[in-house]
């Protein structure tokens, strides 16, 4: 894994987050291979990779430790043993933000680059990936820092409309924000779990869900 570089403190309002960076892999490559999954996913000619968040997207990465999470998501090239979403493009999987078992919140890329994390919705979306959901749970520390997370992403960002978990972004396949063209490439999903959301969104009533 890769040296922690530094560690930024943000202020909002009243209240102040503790983020980490953590990059991943992010050379012109990346760049190249995610205007690559826009034009064909999404039918969209872009200059640049930057978004405007309207959605935040919550995940559990199913590993169960914070360096084999990483090394998930670090490579520029989609891992071979992930044949199930190959045929949308060779670009890895990534998300904005990682959060371990002791709540510690790592930045592994910048909040305005698309992440690919979420089919149809990446193009709208801030990725928060949770190490867990295998054979350990996500545990309460999590649960503490994505609510400082979302509020500090929602007072940054005032277009961030929805907080969703993974498994519901299929409930969003007729929405405006929804872009992918292929109506085969859906995949189930069920990170990061019901209770886990529910007791997220009871912080943050103003956010939609679909």
């Amino acid at each position: 894994m890769k040296t922690l570089i530094t560690i930024l403190i943000f202020t909002f309002y009243s209240y102040a987050i503790e983020i980490k960076q953590m990059p991943i892999e992010f050379s012109q490559n990346r760049i190249d291979l995610t205007k690559q999954y826009i034009k064909n996913s999404y039918g969209l000619d872009v200059k640049n990779i930057n978004i405007i968040p309207k959605i935040i997207v919550i995940h559990h990465t199913a590993c169960d430790d914070l360096k084999d999470s990483f090394n998930r998501l670090n490579p520029e090239i989609l891992l071979t043993d992930r044949k199930d979403i190959t045929n949308a493009g060779n670009l890895n999987v990534s998300a904005q933000f990682l959060v371990d078992f002791d709540g510690t919140i790592y930045s592994l890329m910048p909040e305005t680059y698309m992440a690919r994390h979420v089919i149809g919705l990446n193009l709208s979306s801030i990725g928060i990936e949770n190490v867990g959901g295998n054979k350990k749970a996500l545990t309460l520390e999590q649960l503490k820092a994505n609510i400082e997370l979302v509020k500090y992403l929602k007072e940054k960002y005032k277009t961030i409309e929805y907080l969703i978990g993974h498994y519901e972004y299929q409930n969003f396949d007729k929405h405006p924000l929804f872009l992918e063209k292929n109506a085969n490439y859906r995949t189930i999903k069920h990170d990061p779990s019901a209770e886990f959301m529910e007791n997220l969104r009871d912080n943050f009533p103003d956010l939609k869900s679909n």
